[in-house]
């Protein structure tokens, strides 16, 4: 099974974010159904290995803590765009869960994420040239902002490829500590 760590979102900002697609040549948007943010891609693994991420995500030790989705952008690979997002205000406790994540998978023998940690939300995928449309469609969700988000777990999802979108499964959801008392 494919395997990867996430924040699932509650459905009205899921349902929010996937009224933003427009008819854009070439993209491929996520439905609401599967919008995530991830923290770790983990990738195949067998039932052993699932049982040890299971094991290290149930030790991790984290506060819930709020998250403000803004900003919108695009990566790209060689000159083409590859996926429209929807970034993360800058948040630590955000930054420390994903740390702790990364921490219990390396020492649960997993080879460590090679891609720089970079929270977003995937709004799209594609392949093409970055075209005026694109940069249309980010400048004009440059100021997007969410209310704030309560994080109060993290969930292990599983992902079935074969169709025309892929069918995630949130597999555990692993219960963050309560906020610090002000």
């Amino acid at each position: 099974m494919r395997l990867f760590v996430a924040l699932d979102l509650p459905w009205e900002l899921k349902q929010a974010l996937a009224s933003l697609a427009i008819n854009l040549s070439g993209a491929r948007w996520v439905p609401a159904q599967n919008m995530h943010l991830t923290l770790r891609f983990i990738g195949e693994a067998n039932r052993l290995q699932a049982e040890e991420i299971d094991h290290a995500l149930g030790a991790v030790r984290a506060r819930s803590f709020e998250l403000t989705l803004a900003g919108a952008g695009w990566f790209e690979k060689a000159g083409r765009a590859n996926t429209l997002y929807i970034g993360v205000a800058r948040n630590e406790a955000l930054l420390h869960v994903q740390t702790k994540i990364e921490t219990a998978l390396r020492r649960a023998g997993f080879s460590a994420e090679r891609r720089r940690f970079f929270p977003h939300v995937t709004l799209a995928r594609m392949d093409q040239p970055v075209t005026p449309r694109v940069v249309e469609f980010v400048q004009a969700r440059n100021l997007y902002r969410s209310p704030p988000i309560l994080i109060e777990h993290v969930t292990l999802f599983s992902s079935h490829l074969g169709g025309d979108v892929p069918d995630y499964t949130a597999e555990m959801d692993y219960a963050l500590a309560p906020p610090a008392s002000s």
